[in-house]
């Protein structure tokens, strides 16, 4: 196992000008310097956020479409929902420019109006376009609450605490995935579709208003104080014309480089939404185009980022940085391969095992489950070792012996104790997987990175997303014989899961190739500094 001496090459140089721009990092440093005693607990408590937006998602998707009944328009339904995701998606290197330039309050602040902006015009909405402008507004406030919650933690938790805390904010899927049902169904058929938006305009801002208020406060406490080390953006600016500084926000935003990624992303996501009601569907034109169009663009990121932008969104140190790269990938590829494995598997135990409705909805939640507890797991195991490399590693190997053992249960005379066993075995390498990759990354590169390769991580889960259902759907497609005939799922199943069982090889290879960061009681793992931007008293103990 490598130590982090061995890999301190892959610490970054920033030059002042970069600095400059992490004017939010600044001030989140300097408010560890002024937290109170119970500061620290009213952040935490703030993570109850979580939960509430996660029974948003999972409840509001029903409320769409009663909305749109009793509107008498369906026709918009589809549209509003790809316009939702590709926000979604697009949406997390924006906030955290914001986060990153501004600070952490501001953005906190800013997409909070955003969300509770937007499911005030749903739930008052008369027409489908009003609704349609809602959603756009709201997805704009959860893409970015969805991030900050994640920058909020590498912020306030050294690395020795981060797996856990972020396997905590899975927790309360677990919960909703039983409740939320019956708590949609309630609000539909008692309060209505107005409310089962309007709830969570109160919701939300109540339960974030802990967390909000002490980030301000002590923000502006530690200003007044002049802890904040790094010069800030606003000094940089002072005494200068106003198109200068608009000039010079700009820049520091890489508005260019925010719209290259947003729209090359953009058109790559869109057919794999679009195409399934699409004339002719992937034999539209119009859907080859814009993969076409979006493929062109994607590869010109690289030259603005890495020579022309004056302030990255992704530098090119990322690109150099082996725990990033390697990290990414392997998130990457591990969510493609969930769909290959997951996508028509409710359709197999329903059709092929004919298990009942029931035994096959919990079936299917028992995935989410597992991620959710392993992960956990994982957190806690980091916390006493303070390494990662040896459990993902494990985790891989975990998750392609399921994989394997899915090759033989895919048939109709496998027995349910082998499906069984081959979802909890993903379920346990995946959520090995998801915690120590993110946490691999985060410690090797310094604070001021932190906030915008956590949004380049979280971007490209939407992007896998899409890709990996297009795969999936693209490999059904091909097949020549009937899906609803038991040979046909067989074939299909075995199609996907020798894809499968290539990348899981792939990646375990790639997690070989993993630097091993000590996780210490520090916030990375490249310069050392503690929360509070302080050099650790000590280096760190292989």
């Amino acid at each position: 196992m490598e130590d982090n001496k061995s890999i301190s090459s892959e610490a970054p140089h920033l030059c002042a000008e970069e600095v400059v721009a992490h004017s939010g990092v600044a001030k989140i440093k300097a408010t560890h310097k002024v937290y109170g005693k119970y500061s620290k607990w009213f952040l935490f408590v703030g993570f109850v956020c979580p939960y509430i937006y996660s029974l948003d998602g999972q409840t509001t998707w029903a409320d769409l479409a009663f909305a749109a009944s009793s509107l008498n328009n369906h026709s918009l339904i589809s549209t509003i929902q790809v316009a939702q995701s590709i926000i979604i998606a697009c949406g997390k290197p924006v906030i955290a420019k914001v986060a990153d330039v501004q600070s952490r309050g501001a953005a906190y602040v800013t997409v909070l109006i955003f969300y509770v902006l937007g499911y005030i015009v749903i739930a008052s909405a008369h027409s489908i376009q009003t609704i349609a402008g809602g959603i756009i507004l709201y997805a704009i406030g959860y893409t970015g609450l969805q991030l900050l919650t994640q920058i909020i933690i590498a912020d306030i938790t050294t690395l020795q605490w981060r797996g856990l805390v972020s396997g905590l904010m899975s927790l309360p899927f677990i919960i909703n995935a039983f409740i939320c049902s019956n708590i949609s169904t309630q609000v539909l058929n008692g309060a209505g579709w107005r409310w089962g938006y309007g709830m969570f305009a109160i919701l939300i801002p109540t339960s974030l208003a802990p967390l909000v208020v002490t980030l301000v406060l002590a923000e502006r406490k530690a200003k007044r104080l002049n802890l904040v080390s790094e010069k800030p953006v606003e000094d940089a600016r002072k005494d200068k014309p106003f198109d200068k500084k608009v000039l010079d926000l700009a820049s520091q935003l890489d508005i260019f480089g925010l719209a290259l990624i947003g729209t090359s992303v953009a058109l790559i996501l869109l057919p794999f939404t679009l195409a399934d009601n699409a004339k002719g569907e992937w034999h539209n034109p119009s859907m080859i185009a814009m993969v076409v169009i979006g493929c062109v663009l994607f590869p010109l990121i690289g030259p603005w980022e890495f020579k022309f932008a004056k302030f990255p969104v992704i530098p090119l140190r990322y690109v150099k940085n082996k725990s990033v790269v390697g990290a990414s990938l392997i998130g990457f590829f591990d969510f493609i391969l969930f769909y290959l494995t997951y996508l028509y598997l409710y359709s197999f135990v329903l059709v092929v095992k004919r298990w009942s409705l029931i035994d096959a909805t919990y079936f299917i939640q028992t995935q989410s489950v597992g991620l959710t507890f392993f992960g956990i797991c994982t957190g806690v195991a980091m916390r006493y070792f303070h390494r990662y490399k040896l459990m993902l590693i494990i985790g891989l190997c975990i998750r392609l012996l399921g994989v394997g053992l899915m090759v033989h249960s895919r048939g109709v005379n496998a027995s349910d104790a082998e499906i069984v066993w081959t979802r909890i075995l993903q379920s346990v390498g995946g959520g090995m997987a998801s915690v120590t990759i993110q946490v691999a990354a985060q410690a090797s590169v310094p604070h001021i990175d932190v906030a915008m390769l956590t949004a380049v991580f979280l971007l490209l889960t939407e992007i896998r997303g899409a890709i990996g259902s297009g795969i999936v759907h693209l490999l059904v497609d091909g097949c020549t014989v009937f899906i609803h005939l038991f040979s046909a799922y067989s074939d299909v199943m075995k199609v996907m899961l020798i894809v499968a069982v290539v990348l899981s090889v792939v990646l375990l290879i790639v997690a070989f190739f993993m630097p091993n960061w000590h996780l210490g009681d520090i916030q990375n793992a490249v310069d050392h500094e503690q929360l509070d931007g302080e050099k650790s008293p000590e280096d760190q103990k292989a």
